[in-house]
């Protein structure tokens, strides 16, 4: 009876300690890629339009002439801030390829080609966002 009781403790402490590994080794993961190798972590983007208004009608439960009012301020709004910060969208580029050229300089012919593959995939997927932006 006793050999049995210690069997299974140790059935049972066996599983503990693989479960913690299995935790561990998921959190290690997890910041290892966020933190270490560079992976690109999730980018906080503006709400859309339609988000923006979605949460208001759930949250404040808008009537239709509320949520037809609100939805032209937002849109003036947004309209306002874009007026205000597009003067700013070619310094800014400009800023942008300077430290791109300044970066590009220290790598090794192998790894320009990969940076310019990741600045591809890194310009290709700031358009998606720009465009799901003004779509919306």
């Amino acid at each position: 009876m006793e050999n049995t009781r210690a069997r299974i403790e140790a059935a049972a402490l066996f599983l503990v300690v693989f479960v913690l590994g299995v935790v561990f080794g998921a959190v290690g993961v997890h910041v290892w890629n966020q933190r270490v190798s560079g992976e690109a972590a999730t980018v906080n983007t503006k709400p859309t339009r339609a988000q923006v208004m979605e949460d208001m009608r759930q949250r404040l439960q808008l009537t239709p002439d509320q949520e037809k009012q609100i939805g032209a301020i937002v849109d003036e709004t947004r309209a306002r801030w874009q007026v205000l910060y597009a003067p700013l969208d070619a310094p800014r580029e400009e800023i942008r390829q300077e430290g791109r050229a300044r970066m590009r300089a220290i790598l090794t012919p192998d790894q320009q080609t990969k940076f310019d593959d990741f600045l591809k995939r890194l310009d290709e997927q700031r358009k998606k966002e720009a465009e799901k932006q003004t779509a919306h």
